[in-house]
């Protein structure tokens, strides 16, 4: 049975104790100007696709005083919206960023949760493997 909830990020935590997920990682890349033209016109087109079409969670989800921890899981069954990281993903590999996907029945305490995905606060005692196809 596959895990109920999906993440992809960085395999290394961050000085603040964060793994940076795919976006950020992507988003990171994109402002410094360092993609190609398709791979640019990909991020953009793919990132106003993902503002129009998910429901961004409340700002409270990710307060960092209350939450500084806080991630977003897709759900597994969110398909449409897991199909294009192949693309992100992509452009990470092409500039040598590393990115795991994790899967887990239970990534931590969901502060936020909708059709698609949880925001969650990880369990801090569990280490969340990641994930081999």
């Amino acid at each position: 049975m596959s895990a109920q909830f999906v993440r992809y990020e960085s395999p290394i935590e961050d000085d603040l104790g964060r793994r940076v997920g795919v976006f950020g990682l992507t988003n990171t890349l994109g402002r410094s100007g360092h993609l190609s033209a398709a791979d640019h016109q990909f991020w953009r087109t793919s990132n106003e696709w993902y503002n129009q079409t998910l429901v961004y969670p409340p700002t409270g989800a990710y307060d960092k005083l209350a939450h500084p921890l806080a991630a977003a899981w897709f759900k597994a069954t969110a398909t449409q919206f897991l199909a294009p990281i192949d693309g992100y993903l992509a452009i990470l590999r092409r500039h040598g960023v590393a990115c795991i996907e994790r899967r887990s029945d239970d990534p931590g305490r969901v502060i936020y949760e909708d059709q698609h995905q949880v925001v969650v606060v990880p369990h801090l005692s569990a280490d969340i493997a990641p994930h081999d196809d």
